[in-house]
Parts: structure tokens; sequence; C-alpha cells
């Protein structure tokens, strides 16, 4: 069992503060936007920065990964919560054990094809298939980055379960 506190303290712990650092990715892509409307007007520049919009994608893709486990860890995701609302914290720790399993090995599908893909864009020198043609490698390894990051979580949130369902209070770190 300590090894699990353990696990949970650790990892929950480096998504709590790579999420709150990701919070700030809002700025950035308010930042990039910010520039392309100012590059379209033609009393200041006569042409249009064509990077921008692509470039918001790349960094909304970073805020959403790298910050989503710190989303799972305050359980600030959606739930539908039509009989969940109403049963026991036993009965609910019950119900996401069974079902965070099935997150975990979807998680690893992901986390493999995201390597894979990654790889082969490393290999080949892929690019995008726009005006300004950047290399697309580095986004994809954000995007496995983040679904690691997000696996952890989900193996933290099971062992959270498991303890709950053993009787052991997990330490919650919400602020």
């Amino acid at each position: 069992m300590k090894a699990l506190l353990g696990y949970v303290r650790i990892v929950d712990g480096m998504n709590y503060w790579i999420g709150r650092a990701a919070m700030y990715g809002i700025f950035v892509m308010f930042g990039i936007l910010a520039w392309s409307v100012i590059t379209k007007i033609d009393f200041f520049f006569q042409t249009p920065a064509l990077w921008t919009l692509e470039m918001a994608q790349y960094a909304m893709v970073a805020y959403y990964l790298v910050g989503g486990p710190y989303s799972m860890q305050l359980k600030a995701d959606i739930r539908m919560d039509l009989f969940y609302g109403a049963w026991s914290d036993s009965k609910k720790a019950w119900f996401d054990v069974f079902t965070v399993l099935f997150l975990i090995f979807y998680l690893g599908v992901l986390l493999y094809g995201g390597i894979d893909s990654t790889i082969y864009s490393l290999e080949y020198g892929q690019r995008a298939p726009s005006y300004w043609r950047p290399y697309i490698w580095p986004v994809k390894a954000i995007m496995v980055t983040g679904i690691f990051l997000m696996l952890l979580q989900a193996i933290s949130e099971f062992f959270k379960d498991v303890l709950k369902l053993r009787g052991v209070e997990v330490p919650c770190r919400t602020s």
C-alpha cells in the first residue's frame, strides 16, 4: 500500500505542477491569434502572417493534452451523473476501478500509435502540408508526452480507487 501511495503522490504532484504551468498556454494562444489579427490590418503590414492559425492549433494541442491529466486529477472532466451521483463512495470506487481499465487500455493504444507516428515523422522529416511547411515531429512529441502523462494519471486514479476500497485515506491535492 505504501508503494501505491508513493506512486499517487509522485504522479499527482508532477501532473499538478505541469497542469498549473500549462494553464498559461491560453495566453500563448491569445498572443498568436492577436498577432494574426494585427498582421491582417493593411495599414501596419503588407501581408498577413500565414503561420499564425496553424501555430495556434499546435498551441491548443499542447494546452489540451498536457493540461488533461491535471483536469482528470481535479475531477473536472465531464461525467454522465444519471446514476453515478446517487451511488455510495464504495460503489463509485468499484465502478471507477472497472472503467478506468478501459481508459488505461485506450491510452496505451494511443501512446503506441503516437510513438510510432513520432518516430516516422522524425525519420522522414515529415512537414505539414501548408504554406510555411513546419516540421510535424514537435507537435507529435508534445502529443506523446501528454498521452503519457494522462496514462500515468489514469493509473494513479486506479490506485486511488483501489486504496479507497481498502479503506486507506488518500490525500487529495486541489490547491
